[in-house]
């Protein structure tokens, strides 16, 4: 048991139905956030988790002496965490050890070429001209649009439940030159892609600065320019390993949670959440328990969580404004090797040849592409224990499109498996990949629907597609339901770890301030519920 001297958790005024628990649904990163800061704040909090672990995506496959991530493994923008963590008085560093990665990804091209992406602007400008001779301006001007969008992005859109512009901006009362300038800077119809490529002219160094936006599962093509800010942030926070893996980011929030009290309920599935049609009142599980809840937040997918545990008028009000495809699929396979590429960074892209064209099979054709970037985790090179000596643990993930009807992975599995391995062997130097596998498993989209409750097994919740709105997701605050809030990557402020864990602690600041500055909500037992609508 950690250290809880530093634990001093404020004791709000309470107006959610005094004497009831907070409730969150979900032990993923959002719901970890959302519990630990609620239970900082002194509310009494009970976490539902339907699997019999928490940390939701950011789980563990441990087998023959070889350790993968099965989730997340790329962790940026740590001052997230170190917030969290603040809230109970806490040290994030005293709990993780956290190592900057530098370089931050190499880059294989189709071509065959190589580039690492490296934390300085400066020093990654020197080595962009001697790659590709002209670009090197476009790259910096680019990282000063990149910084500028994150500016903006921290002072209207993190930090804050936002659904909409006018969550983020009150022109009747804010406009002035600064704010018009703010506003302007936006790039409001500008495409993540159009902005880079009126600058770079290589398209090699174009295509690695449109995976930025892959943290949020959605086509450069299509995702609105102010996406780009991720760049800054990626380059300004730097990009990290927890030792242990990212797995250790979710034990150390547990840590925290069991610390501050909250109480655990795993292998616990949520039939429906119980409401009157105005407010939450609390739970149904999935054994028929009802347990009275005097708010709710919701880390499971902002719309399975409306489809699947609400239904009635609430639900069909959701529906109506959030029509947004899902995000990307992927499928990952695990891969113990006997023996190492030493040529491999910690973090690698091995890049399509066209990258117009196979965003266009994942996001309009809805298809697997046929030729596509894969993305490689080989954290032997920072955390050896996670091989045999000598050995491997390659996590590779290529993205997909979301499940369609029609796909079926088991029969897709083994001819996009030979895909992937063919794709690495002509452009990333592993030829010999499949005589040095000793161990292997694999995720599917269908497996990612099943095991996470995502919408369609998208990974990254809802595309953040659309030139002018593309970045906007459902708000913490419901505005459908009186007592419910939303964490995690189908919510505010979306996908990635970092956003993830933002999201909980939204959610759980939003519930805070409903419940200290409003008069105690009516009862949700005290009126029946809408036709079709559970009641407590």
């Amino acid at each position: 048991m950690s250290d809880t001297s530093l634990i001093e958790p404020r004791q709000p005024t309470k107006h959610i139905s005094e004497g009831l628990p907070v409730g969150v649904i979900g032990g993923g990163l959002g719901g970890l956030a959302a519990a630990c800061t609620l239970a900082a704040r002194g509310y009494r909090v009970i976490l539902f988790e339907k699997n019999s672990w928490f940390g939701g995506k950011a789980a563990i496959l441990d087998q023959q002496g070889f350790r993968f991530d099965m989730g997340p493994t790329i962790l940026t923008v740590p001052r997230v965490l170190e917030r969290i963590f603040a809230e109970a008085g806490r040290d994030m560093h005293a709990m993780l050890d956290l190592r900057r990665l530098d370089p931050q990804w190499r880059c294989f091209f189709d071509d065959g070429s190589r580039l690492d992406l490296k934390p300085d602007v400066p020093t990654m400008a020197d080595d962009i001209a001697a790659f590709a001779p002209g670009s090197q301006q476009g790259f910096r001007d680019f990282m000063d649009v990149a910084g500028k969008l994150h500016e903006v992005s921290e002072k209207f859109f993190f930090w804050r439940s936002v659904e909409g512009i006018g969550d983020t901006l009150d022109l009747k009362k804010n406009m002035d030159l600064a704010t018009l300038r703010d506003v302007l800077s936006l790039r409001m119809g500008a495409t993540v892609a159009g902005t880079i490529r009126r600058r770079v002219r290589d398209k090699r160094v174009a295509q690695m600065l449109d995976h930025f936006v892959q943290y949020v599962g959605s086509s450069p093509y299509s995702s609105p320019a102010v996406l780009c800010g991720i760049a800054h942030m990626q380059t300004d926070g730097g990009v990290w390993y927890p030792m242990g893996g990212t797995r250790a980011v979710p034990q150390a929030l547990h840590q925290l949670a069991a610390d501050l009290g909250v109480e655990f309920r795993l292998s616990t599935g949520i039939r429906c959440i119980l409401n009157n049609g105005a407010r939450v009142g609390g739970v149904e599980t999935e054994s028929g328990e009802t347990i009275r809840l005097g708010a709710v937040v919701s880390n499971m997918d902002a719309v399975r969580t409306h489809r699947e545990l609400i239904g009635g008028q609430p639900a069909a009000r959701f529906a109506k404004r959030w029509k947004s495809d899902p995000a990307c699929s992927g499928v990952v396979l695990y891969l113990g090797l006997d023996r190492a590429y030493p040529h491999l960074a910690h973090h690698n892209f091995v890049f399509s040849a066209d990258p117009k064209q196979e965003f266009d099979w994942i996001y309009r054709r809805g298809e697997p592409a046929p030729d596509p970037t894969c993305y490689i985790a080989a954290p032997a090179r920072t955390d050896p224990g996670v091989a045999p000596p000598g050995g491997e643990a390659l996590y590779i993930l290529v993205h997909t499109p979301y499940l369609r009807p029609h796909h079926d992975w088991t029969k897709m599995l083994p001819g996009y498996r030979q895909v992937i391995l063919d794709k690495l062997a002509r452009c990333a130097g592993m030829a010999d990949l499949q005589q040095r596998i000793v161990f292997e498993s694999a995720l599917t989209p269908a497996d990612i629907h099943q095991r996470y409750r995502v919408l369609d097994g998208a990974i990254y919740g809802l595309a953040s597609h659309g030139r002018f709105l593309g970045a906007f997701k459902p708000g913490n605050r419901s505005r459908d339901l009186g007592g419910l809030y939303l964490a995690g990557g189908a919510a505010h402020p979306g996908p990635g770890m970092p956003m993830v864990l933002m999201s909980g602690w939204i959610a759980a600041d939003s519930l805070d301030r409903d419940a200290t500055a409003t008069p105690a909500p009516t009862d949700a037992t005290a009126t029946p519920a809408p036709t079709g609508q559970p009641t407590v």
